[in-house]
């Protein structure tokens, strides 16, 4: 459904159409093409008229979404918005009827400024938007989230997102660092793989196994072969699930250094894993090749 509101763009510009037609006076007598040319100029009538029906459908749809949205008493309601590709919670904000319905209508993330009681997208000013794949409310209805792909940093001090204070931190009385974000398992390994390449530099001492692969690709990708191998035969070999799970999260890890050492970030792999799915295997392996 959501792909087809997407379509809202073009209401506000939805207008009545008369067309005026007068069979006698477009064409003169004995005119050999004047039945052909009118059944081309009914034709486009009739396709658009068909164009306005679907719009005003689309809009009634649009209107009953919105009023089945359990806004608050000043006609608000929490927006959260989330990267379609990491799942990092990037900001939060209100929005009312109108900030939805631009959100829907433009596909960039719309907020309702509470301090200014006007619309606000995400980026008007630093060109940072957001911009909206799909949107979900809860089982309440009375939360919203806009699960989009950022064009920059969210969050107006230039960090990846609004949310890098651990309470933690708080507790402590200590200064909040904009790189310490609210991690997932998955992003919290890709940063301690990136720490421990930065500190490649001046190393002294035993390094660890991480830095060994990060300074050896002979030894990382031997381990990637080997570790692919071993997960491959918990299948064949029928071991335990738990086995399996251990050998995908060494595969994963190693992995990961790869493409540390490649400078390509998890997020790169998933949005490309996103874009596979409207489309079969075959049709993605053939435009591979057409592009090589």
């Amino acid at each position: 459904m959501f792909e087809n509101l997407m379509a809202v763009s073009s209401l506000p510009c939805i207008q009545p159409v008369r067309v005026p037609f007068k069979p006698c006076s477009l064409f003169s007598v004995g005119d050999s093409c004047g039945f052909n040319k009118k059944k081309k100029i009914n034709a486009i009538v009739f396709a658009s008229w068909r164009k306005l029906e679907k719009d005003i459908n689309l809009q009634l749809k649009v209107d009953t979404l919105l009023d089945n949205i359990k806004w608050d008493e000043k006609g608000l309601a929490v927006a959260i918005a989330q990267n379609v590709d990491t799942g990092a919670i990037l900001m939060q904000g209100f929005v009312n009827r109108d900030a939805l319905a631009m959100t829907i209508s433009s596909r960039k993330a719309t907020f309702f400024s509470r301090s200014r009681a006007a619309l606000w997208t995400k980026g008007e000013t630093s060109k940072n938007f957001i911009n909206i794949h799909d949107i979900f409310v809860d089982c309440d209805r009375d939360s919203i989230i806009y699960l989009g792909k950022p064009d920059g940093p969210t969050c107006h001090t230039g960090s990846e997102t609004c949310y890098f204070t651990p309470i933690s931190d708080l507790l402590l009385n200590q200064e909040a660092k904009e790189n310490n974000l609210a991690l997932t398992t998955l992003y919290s390994l890709e940063y301690t793989i990136s720490q421990r390449e930065s500190e490649l530099t001046g190393q002294n001492g035993k390094p660890s196994w991480t830095k060994r692969l990060l300074l050896d690709e002979n030894l990382l990708c031997s381990k990637i072969r080997e570790e692919t191998d071993e997960l491959c035969r918990t299948l064949e070999e029928k071991e335990e699930n738990s086995r399996t799970a251990s050998e995908m999260a060494d595969v994963i890890y190693h992995a990961m250094v790869l493409l540390r050492r490649k400078d390509v970030k998890i997020e790169n792999v998933l949005e490309v894993l996103r874009q596979r799915f409207s489309q079969s295997g075959i049709e993605e392996k053939q435009s591979r090749i057409t592009k090589s």
